[in-house]
């Protein structure tokens, strides 16, 4: 009897434990979309310092060299301050901000940007590179950039040099980037067979920034050809999927929620916790979507 007392105290207290840390899903509300104004943009960021959204425009084809691509500066309420802030680049798309410069990725290099002059600064060549896509800081100040058709992943040191830091096919077309702790979370497009489309669609992957070990996250059930992947700071991830036009949850068993039916071409989305705002990139449409997180 009482070694059944016992065990029942200890699962009360387990219970009121596990209850007592988990945190309800966040709801999320339509905020706000601006006209189609922008050129395909394709990436937001925030930046926290001036209060201000940077939007790339990539502007023509991906892959092409037309010094058509441009970032634009746009108010936490969407509304444009500077169509092109920042223009002379060939298809600028994935974006971070790292010591008050921003990092863009543009086909074969990656574009460095000095904030306060809203000038290039410097241009690092990613030897190899085929279609750079997303771009994302550790907690050191080292940058990561994907390139999708070559399952390879850059790095950018602190010392300015920007060299391969991981190839593997296992990375199934890496796109999306977002850093945790000391892993990259990898929203993988999947396994391209012609040109963007893929017959297996992706999942997110997790590597470690220091053994460089990949794992599937979760399951490793299919989710589609994901885009942005961004923390939800409830242990799940926010991801777009660019050809169905979605916005997924995803948590960290593998499982996913569709939480909305957007347009093709939802690309690399932003989310802010403290505006408890996501910003989503409609590249095809020209526009931005904003979602109220509640």
């Amino acid at each position: 009897m009482k070694n059944l007392n016992i065990k029942k105290i200890l699962s009360s207290i387990l219970l009121f434990s596990l209850s007592s840390t988990l945190i309800a899903a966040p709801t999320l509300e339509k905020a706000w979309e601006t006209a189609a104004d922008f050129k395909l943009p394709e990436s937001v960021v925030y930046d926290t310092k001036n209060n201000i959204l940077y939007v790339s425009n990539a502007n023509g084809d991906p892959f092409t060299k037309d010094s058509n691509g441009f970032v634009s500066k746009v108010s936490l309420d969407g509304k444009i301050i500077e169509q092109e802030w920042v223009a002379g680049m060939n298809s600028p798309k994935g974006m971070a901000i790292s010591e008050e410069k921003l990092f863009v990725s543009d086909i074969d290099q990656l574009v460095e940007i000095e904030i306060a002059s809203g000038k290039i600064t410097n241009r690092y060549d990613a030897v190899g590179a085929a279609f750079l896509n997303d771009v994302a800081v550790d907690s050191k100040g080292n940058v990561y950039v994907s390139d999708t058709f070559t399952d390879t992943i850059y790095r950018l040191n602190k010392f300015g040099q920007l060299t391969t830091w991981l190839y593997s096919p296992a990375l199934q077309a890496p796109n999306g980037l977002t850093v945790e702790g000391d892993q990259l979370i990898v929203g993988s497009w999947g396994l391209p067979t012609d040109g963007f489309g893929a017959d297996v669609v992706g999942h997110l992957k997790t590597v470690s920034l220091v053994s460089k070990e990949i794992n599937s996250l979760g399951n490793a059930k299919p989710v589609g050809n994901l885009d942005g992947i961004e923390a939800d700071g409830h242990g799940a991830y926010y991801a777009t999927d660019w050809v169905a036009g979605k916005l997924f949850r995803i948590k960290r068993d593998g499982s996913f929620d569709v939480l909305f039916e957007l347009s093709q071409g939802s690309a690399d989305l932003g989310v802010f916790p403290e505006q408890k705002l996501i910003v989503i990139p409609m590249m095809v449409d020209g526009k931005l979507l904003a979602f109220d997180i509640k």
